[in-house]
């Protein structure tokens, strides 16, 4: 544990409350891709297959559990509740997320530290995880407007990410074996996918005007 990745830690947690917080507070979930949430969901399932067997600390344990249940109860809202269900943008979140998941896990089983069952759901959930935010961008670009909740949420999702590249950086300078090159490729990768919004995102806050993304 490191500055770097607790930073990260709290913007992740951060980005998951304000999606939380929109959803509660308006009832709606326009505006949020259904299939990247539902990428998300199975991106934490994979990686924390070691939740009942490993324990490293209750930090760890703690921010397992709410990244899981999180994410399944944001899928089941936008799937389920009464009234969340009623906003979602069904006609432009089209994105083909199975061809995410069938790549990804081809890619896992080709390329991974260890070929045991834990490590190549592990590598699968960062190989998803890397592109897992594409069908929303294609969503916001397809509507073209971002209301705030929605905005803050991808930038902070977005965030999350880059602070882990500094935790990376700083591990492979302070630790004599850090080798976790496939989580720091992948998260450049996820980093990078974010630029166009950071760039909007960053020209709207300059402007104190409302975020639009180029269709």
């Amino acid at each position: 544990m490191n500055v770097f990745r607790f930073a990260g830690d709290m913007t992740h947690l951060i980005s998951v409350l304000v999606l939380l917080l929109k959803i509660y507070a308006t009832k709606s979930c326009s505006g949020i891709s259904l299939k990247t949430e539902e990428l998300y969901a199975l991106v934490f399932l994979a990686r924390y297959l070691d939740l009942f067997t490993d324990f490293i600390s209750v930090y760890n344990t703690v921010m397992k559990i709410v990244f899981i249940m999180s994410s399944l109860a944001i899928v089941w809202c936008m799937r389920m509740h009464p009234m969340v269900r009623r906003s979602y943008d069904k006609e432009l979140d089209t994105f083909r997320h199975y061809f995410l998941i069938a790549g990804c896990l081809l890619g896992a089983l080709l390329v991974h530290e260890k070929f045991t069952f834990q490590e190549i759901f592990w590598a699968f959930s960062l190989y998803l995880e890397a592109v897992a935010i594409l069908p929303q961008l294609v969503l916001l670009q397809r509507s073209g407007n971002v209301d705030n909740l929605t905005g803050q949420y991808v930038f902070f999702l977005g965030a999350y990410r880059a602070l882990y590249i500094l935790n990376w950086i700083y591990r492979y300078f302070t630790e004599k074996h850090f080798g976790r090159w496939i989580s720091c490729i992948s998260g450049l990768v996820q980093t990078a996918l974010y630029g166009d919004f950071f760039y909007y995102y960053f020209i709207s806050w300059k402007n104190n005007a409302k975020l639009q993304l180029p269709a």
